[in-house]
């Protein structure tokens, strides 16, 4: 299943909808949200059309680790990397998903408790 190709992440990477964008690449951009949940929340968003998690499949390790790799690079780009960050990806309804976009929070510059909410 796709995402929905005029949801708020695609309409951010047609550059129809203004952003503070962190990184870009070929395949990816990361973007500070604009409801942060910590003082550094970034979403770094594939440019390819995905639902979510469940909806990557073989084939999409490069762009799914990728994403990892922008997530330390976005951590190192804001002064986050020596001190630590969270890497949240949640999928679906219960996962508490609320974009029908695949995407990964980075939440930085505070003390982080386990087990999350």
């Amino acid at each position: 299943m796709q995402a929905q190709k005029n949801n708020i992440f695609a309409k951010i990477i047609r550059g129809e909808i203004p952003c503070k964008k962190v990184l870009e690449t070929d395949n990816l951009i990361a973007i500070h949200d604009v409801n942060p949940q910590a003082p550094v929340h970034v979403l770094i968003i594939p440019k390819l059309d995905i639902l979510n998690l469940c909806d990557t499949a073989p084939g999409m390790e490069l762009l799914l680790g990728s994403l990892l790799l922008a997530a330390d690079q976005v951590a190192k780009i804001l002064a986050v990397k020596e001190s630590g960050y969270r890497v949240v990806i949640n999928t679906g309804k219960d996962g508490g998903q609320t974009v029908d976009h695949l995407h990964v929070h980075l939440l930085a510059g505070r003390a982080f408790s386990w087990p999350p909410g």
